[in-house]
């Protein structure tokens, strides 16, 4: 992110986002991959859209004797405060966090406009 400071522009890091690693189905991945590029967007934007409409819900169903097989590792940046309620929301329902995430999944909306774009990251503030 940039910042204009006394009529210049600074580079700056956006300290409302953390760095997380977790494990997410590659199936699911390739799925978010595509996903991205169709909508000019990251797969953490999209991930972070499907997380704020579990988490809005309050209810999760998930079946743990249906966990995908092909997880890889996946690292990336969420936003701070999401992923703190994430992980709340995740033992407070016995799961693990990658368990939520791929839930979430499901419940991406890219019709609503909510979901940041690629140059989100290149703003300034």
């Amino acid at each position: 992110m940039w910042k204009k400071i006394d009529g210049r522009l600074i580079h700056t890091k956006d300290v409302s986002r953390v760095k997380f690693r977790t494990n997410i189905s590659e199936s699911i991945l390739n799925e978010l991959n595509s996903l991205a590029n169709k909508h000019n967007t990251y797969v953490n934007y999209l991930l972070e859209n499907g997380l704020t409409a579990v988490l809005s819900q309050g209810v999760i169903t998930y079946n743990k004797k249906l966990r995908p097989k092909d997880r890889v590792q996946y690292k990336t940046t969420y936003d701070k405060e999401l992923l703190e309620k994430v992980k709340q929301f995740a033992k407070d329902h016995n799961l693990f966090i990658n368990d939520v995430i791929e839930y979430s999944v499901q419940y991406i909306n890219t019709t609503d406009g909510n979901i940041k774009k690629v140059d989100f990251r290149s703003r300034v503030e």
